[in-house]
C-alpha cells in the first residue's frame, strides 16, 4: 500500500484520475503485491487527509467532452457524473513499489480533465479555506494554505495572489 500522501498521488497519477473506489482497489492490490494487509477505514482516512492537504483533489467528471469542476462533495450528481481524484498541487507524485504494475491489473477508463477548469475550481476552494482560516485565526492552517497557493500557480494556470492577500491581511 502507499505509505505517504505523495504515494497516493503517484498511484492516481499513473491513471490520470481515479474514483475513490478505484483508488482503494489499487491500494488493496499494492498491499497484496507487497505482502501486506490493508484496512479500508485506514485507506479512506488517508485519502481524506490527502484531499485536505491538496495532495489529491476531488472533481466531478462526466465524460471526455465535458469540462471538469472541482468539488468537495463526493458521489453521483444523478446526471452520470462521477467524483474522481487527481494528483493535486501540493503533491510530488511518487509511484510506490509495484505501482507501475497497477495499470496492467486494474481496468480503469481514460478520463480527460480540463486542467484550467480544474485549477479555477481548486483556486475557489483555496479562497474559501483561506477566508475560513483567517476568520478563525488559524495560523497553522493559514501557513499550509499559503504554501498551497504557490503550488497551485505552478500546477495550473491560475492566479492565487488573492489568497495570499487574504492570509497576509488576517495575520499582520
Amino acid at each position: 500500500m502507499a505509505d505517504t500522501t505523495d504515494e497516493l498521488a503517484g498511484v492516481v497519477d499513473l491513471f490520470g484520475a481515479l474514483t475513490r473506489d478505484e483508488l482503494e482497489r489499487a491500494l488493496v492490490e499494492l498491499a497484496f503485491k507487497q505482502g501486506r494487509e490493508v484496512e479500508r477505514e485506514a485507506v479512506a482516512s488517508e485519502i481524506d487527509r490527502a484531499v485536505e492537504g491538496y495532495h489529491l483533489v476531488e472533481t466531478e467528471y462526466a465524460d471526455s467532452s465535458d469540462a471538469a469542476t472541482a468539488s468537495d462533495e463526493s458521489g453521483d450528481d444523478g446526471g452520470g457524473a462521477e467524483t474522481v481524484l487527481v494528483a493535486g498541487p501540493a503533491a510530488f507524485p511518487t509511484v510506490p513499489e509495484n505501482g507501475p504494475d497497477l495499470p496492467h491489473i486494474l481496468d480503469v477508463p481514460d478520463r480527460d480533465l480540463d486542467r484550467e477548469d480544474l485549477g479555477e475550481a481548486v483556486a475557489e476552494r483555496l479562497r474559501e479555506e483561506a477566508r475560513t482560516a483567517a476568520a478563525a485565526g488559524d495560523a497553522d492552517r493559514a501557513e499550509e494554505l499559503l504554501d498551497v497557493s504557490y503550488d497551485l500557480e505552478a500546477w495550473a494556470p491560475v492566479d492565487a495572489s488573492g489568497v495570499r492577500e487574504t492570509l497576509d491581511s488576517a495575520f499582520e
